[in-house]
């Protein structure tokens, strides 16, 4: 074997040698005249046809060259070329340069560089023959490729993985399930490097591949898909058609088993019992059975269906496709009265049955299912005849429309009560005997306000009203006439000038509130006022209309523009009833086309004014505004009135707390006293307020008794302290035991200045006595601020003095 493929090598080295050999032939130019290839031969240079100096076969290369000299690649040569060095070889295009170099003087080609073919194939280059000290062409550009001689040196690949296939359950042998496809890099072309073959590594068992093309078959006809559901089988792709040596690849194929209907249904039960109150509307779900099934999907569709007589009766079974099971429902009322257990057979059967398999055995079972009646207190029923009642329009009031009957169903029959639901009746226009059910009118009726009425009457047990039943009546109220005809709307027609006798004017027609069931017939006469008319006529059309035509020939609009007709309608009863409506027939200009031009003398002049609904809106307009005005400037004297009255009442005391290190009398941080004003009487007491004294208004006067004391406090006789001062202590012990405020409180003691104060108290608060009993001299010498405080005293205790003398 190693000779055999010894001698195949020494084969291919052959050939490539020959073909180097091919590469580097050159064909030479006819001896007579210079060679055509010559930078100054006139063909050259007009680019016309020239016969080529030199022809360059394809090169060849070997992929993947792992020498270190470079590679050897061919030779390009001139036959203008006489050895002596005089002409320059170059080369241009892909690679020229970087990949592919050339011998300047010898023409010889190496590559530089390691080549893959996969990633490119061949190489397009250009050969140059110039002159070495001129630079110029001797002979036209050629044209030559170096092709990639391809290697084993790619494995198979499969570039669609992963792969997954499905085939069905009890498939026959050699069914086919899918197509794997390995490709190779290497060049098809050449050699086997590129040809694949295919086999099973994992799961051979049960799988087979085709070696050519790739196809998986079952090997086996019992795959089960209840026993296993998917396989994963290891497909491995060989080049070189799998021989020695060659390359390979694999890739793992999932093949999932689908299901085929292979089991049928089957109930784990062979009997269910279920109960309902007799009371359960028809559509009630008594309960739910299912069916178990080995299959998947749509295998596992089933119906059910009730088997016997009495149960298809009285239930209906259906299928809940989300979940595949029986809902049995109740299809006709339940009486437990009648009857306390029904038995139901409940067939369950697959949709869907493959005859394949149809001899596996049936595709269906059966259950017994007991339905157990439980008895309730059933409210009363109603024996209608019929929920539909008629009563005529003028039917007085009283009078008896219908009557309904209800009983108890329970073998107690207690007795019945009536009523009428008022929420469908709010109007109460009509009233219902709680004994008898006899449903009478409350009201006068009127078709043509309402012409239906639909009612719930209510009938309950009389000793348990909450066993109720309800019924909806439909009251129609038939139709009498009792509405004349009317015009359908207040008709205005336009006569011209010119007009011929004849001529139609206007059709009439005529509404009727009333819907008589033979249908409407109306007649046309003219008024008995308009019997001496010798201007229109009326026509009645027979089919409910008339029509009004002239009598005369012209009309002047001078003498009268405006004619009313009155027209006298009757409508056929019984009893018959009659209207009369007015025709306004105005006189206008016509052109000699018959179009109205204008109807009165003033239609020019009124067209040249503004309307009068535009000047009703323009006067409106400008009342708004005027309004609008009147109301900013009200709202304003409210506002400055509201400041002045707010100004003059704001009657606040300024409490200075002398405790701290404030800035005393220039603290002007004011308290809100309105709370205190309620426990307290503060009067502020001045100067000469004894009236008539000898000192007032005389020129010896104290200037100082002009200026006001300072406020008294006077504990009304009949208050009590104790509230108020149980309240502000019980706030203090709060603010005491409570650790998170600041140690600080807001709250202020107005009783007294604090202990250990080296100064008398000046609050007004524990002075109960007058101010002359106090001596206040000292405080002019505490300083600048305090001497306004001193003068004040000091007048006011000289005002006291005089009053006590």
């Amino acid at each position: 074997m190693a000779k055999g493929l010894r001698g195949c090598l020494c084969t291919m080295l052959l050939l490539f040698c020959a073909m180097q050999e091919l590469g580097c032939w050159a064909m030479h130019t006819p001896g007579q005249g210079p060679g055509l290839g010559e930078p100054g031969d006139p063909a050259l240079l007009a680019g016309g046809r020239v016969k080529r100096g030199w022809v360059w076969n394809q090169f060849f290369v070997v992929e993947e060259y792992t020498g270190t000299e470079p590679l050897y690649v061919g030779k390009i040569h001139s036959d203008s070329d006489e050895g002596d060095g005089s002409i320059k070889y170059t080369i241009s295009g892909e690679g020229a340069g970087t990949i592919f170099l050339i011998d300047e003087i010898t023409g010889d080609i190496h590559a530089t560089e390691r080549l893959d073919r996969e990633q490119k194939t061949f190489y397009t280059l250009r050969a140059q023959a110039r002159d070495r000290q001129t630079d110029q062409l001797l002979e036209p550009e050629s044209e030559f490729i170096i092709k990639v001689q391809d290697i084993n040196d790619s494995e198979p690949r499969f570039l669609e993985g992963p792969y997954i296939g499905s085939v069905a359950e009890l498939s026959p042998v050699g069914t086919s399930v899918m197509q794997v496809m390995a490709s190779d890099a290497d060049d098809p072309t050449y050699g086997s490097s590129a040809r694949v073959v295919y086999s099973v590594l994992e799961g051979e068992q049960h799988f087979t591949v085709d070696s050519k093309t790739g196809v998986i078959r079952t090997a086996v006809a019992d795959l089960d898909r209840e026993t296993q559901d998917r396989y994963e089988v290891v497909i491995r792709a060989t080049d070189m058609a799998g021989q020695l040596g060659g390359l390979s690849g694999s890739t793992t194929v999932t093949i999932v088993v689908t299901d085929v209907n292979d089991n049928p249904p089957r109930f784990p039960q062979k009997m269910y019992q279920f109960s309902i109150v007799e009371t359960a509307p028809v559509g009630t779900a008594i309960g739910r059975v299912k069916a178990e099934d080995s299959d998947v999907g749509e295998n596992t569709d089933m119906t059910y269906e009730v088997k016997d007589e009495e149960g298809v009766e009285m239930f209906k079974v259906t299928t809940d496709s989300n979940t595949q099971e029986a809902v049995i429902t109740v299809q006709k009322p339940l009486d437990y009265e009648s009857k306390k257990v029904h038995t139901v057979v409940v067939e369950a059967l697959n949709k869907f049955v493959d005859p394949r398999f149809v001899d596996l055995g049936t595709f269906r079972d059966q259950t017994i299912v007991r339905v157990s009646v439980l008895d309730v207190d059933e409210p009363p029923e109603f024996r209608p005849p019929s929920n539909l009642l008629e009563v005529q329009e003028d039917a007085h009031v009283g009078s008896v429309v219908g009557v309904v009957t209800a009983l108890d169903p329970d073998t107690a029959n207690h007795p019945v009560r009536y009523a009428i639901d008022r929420s469908t009746d709010t109007e109460r226009i009509f009233d219902i005997d709680a004994k008898t059910g006899a449903i009478v009118t409350g009201k006068v009726l009127d078709r043509e306000t309402a012409g239906w009425h639909n009612i719930t009457v209510l009938a309950m047990e009389a000793d348990n009203h909450s066993q109720v039943s309800r019924a909806s009546l439909r009251i129609r109220i038939l139709d009498v006439n009792d509405n004349p005809p009317e015009l359908a709307t207040p008709y205005e027609a336009a006569v011209c000038e010119d007009a011929k006798p004849g001529q139609l004017i206007q059709t009439i027609s005529v509404v009727d509130r009333d819907e008589p069931q033979s249908g409407h017939r109306f007649y046309f006469t003219l008024a008995p006022e308009a019997t001496n008319n010798h201007h229109f006529s009326l026509l009645d059309i027979q089919d409910n209309t008339a029509a009004v035509h002239t009598q005369r020939v012209g009309f002047n609009r001078q003498e009268q523009d405006v004619y009313l007709l009155p027209i006298l309608v009757v409508d056929s009863g019984p009893p018959a009833l009659s209207s009369t409506g007015t025709l306004t027939i105005r006189v206008c200009g016509c052109d000699s086309t018959g179009a109205i031009q204008s109807c009165n003398s003033t239609a020019y002049v009124v067209s040249a004014t503004l309307s009068p609904g535009a000047l009703i809106a323009l006067l409106v307009c400008v009342l708004i505004l005027v309004v609008l005005v009147l109301l900013i400037l009200t709202l304003k004297r409210h506002h400055k009135s509201h400041l002045t009255s707010e100004d003059d009442e704001d009657m606040r005391d300024n409490v200075i707390k002398y405790n701290d290190e404030g800035g005393g009398e220039q603290d002007t941080e004011a308290y809100d006293m309105s709370a205190l004003r309620s426990l307290y009487d503060f009067s502020e007491i001045k100067a000469g307020d004894g009236g008539g004294g000898p000192g007032e208004g005389g020129p010896g006067r104290n200037p100082a008794s002009e200026l006001h004391a300072l406020p008294q406090w006077v504990q009304s006789p009949d208050l009590d302290f104790s509230v108020f001062r149980d309240y502000i202590c019980r706030k203090v012990e709060q603010a005491d035991e409570d650790l998170s405020v600041p140690p600080y409180d807001s709250f202020q003691t107005y009783a007294f200045e604090g202990s250990d104060s080296p100064v008398p108290s000046l609050s007004s608060i524990n002075t109960w006595s007058s101010g002359s009993e106090q001596d206040f001299s000292y405080l002019g010498g505490w300083g600048p601020r305090f001497r306004q405080l001193a003068a004040l005293y000091a007048g006011r205790r000289g005002d006291e003095d005089c009053e006590e003398s």
